[in-house]
């Protein structure tokens, strides 16, 4: 199994447009930062968590040939608004995507894509096959098991999701005793971590920290990083031995 992060920035990216901090203006290539979303790659097969503003560059530059799937977090703009693009697999399979949502997310999409849904749709639209999903494990095309977790952004209830000794979750602020419960005996975890000062809807690094020292994956990576917590190199000095700072490209492999 193969972990590449796409993506590991906020809603806005880093370099947040027109910002001169010197995160926005580093030169680390390290420290640009599209919009999160991670692609897993097992058994032949390909798929995405997220399709965010940035889909179609994360394809391009990962040189991604085929996708199976996108497996969504929630429905919030900066995970859904690439969608479109997909079209592009649409040709090359010669089959509808496969969506796999929430409720919320699949409402979601009817509106903003509703031009892809419904019986007299306009010709080249994507093609879209949504396979609901709640808080039970599911299964996708090759019978792999993915656990679904729910965690909290805000008020908004949004899915992590744990395949086999891998957990992704992303954009959580608050999580049940319950739903840590399916993070237990996870080896690789990666988990948003925002910034050092308090936020209404992310995690901050000292709570990131402390729901890894909770759970005690072998590794763990933060994401969905902004560009007022530091450069890489800054947050790197921050962190425990078994903890890193995620960045675009980086790639996990791992025997599940």
């Amino acid at each position: 199994m193969k972990v590449t992060i796409l993506g590991s920035g906020t809603s806005q990216g880093v370099p947040v447009i027109a910002c001169e901090c010197r995160v926005c203006q580093s030169n680390d290539p390290k420290d640009n930062r599209l919009r999160c979303s991670v692609l897993i790659e097992f058994e032949g097969d390909n798929y995405v968590i997220d399709s965010g503003p940035d889909f179609r560059q994360q394809m391009l530059k990962h040189n991604v040939k085929s996708l199976s799937g996108i497996i969504f977090t929630h429905e919030h703009k900066d995970h859904v608004a690439g969608l479109d693009d997909v079209r592009a697999f649409n040709y090359q399979s010669k089959k509808n995507m496969d969506l796999y949502c929430d409720a919320n997310v699949e409402a979601k999409l009817r509106v903003e894509f509703g031009y892809a849904f419904g019986a007299n749709t306009y010709p080249g639209v994507p093609k879209l096959n949504i396979i609901p999903i709640t808080k039970t494990p599911f299964k996708l095309n090759n019978n792999f098991k993915v656990v679904p977790i729910e965690v909290m952004h805000f008020k908004l209830a949004v899915l992590g999701f744990r395949f086999g000794d891998f957990t992704y979750i992303t954009d959580a602020k608050t999580i049940t005793d319950e739903e840590k419960e399916k993070v237990v005996g996870t080896k690789i975890l990666v988990i948003n971590a925002l910034r050092k000062e308090d936020h209404v809807s992310h995690f901050t690094l000292k709570e990131a920290l402390a729901f890894i020292e909770e759970i005690n994956p072998k590794k763990s990576y933060l994401t969905h990083i902004s560009h007022l917590f530091g450069t890489q190199k800054e947050i790197e000095k921050l962190l425990p031995n078994n903890v890193f700072v995620a960045y675009d490209g980086l790639e996990i492999e791992f025997q599940d």
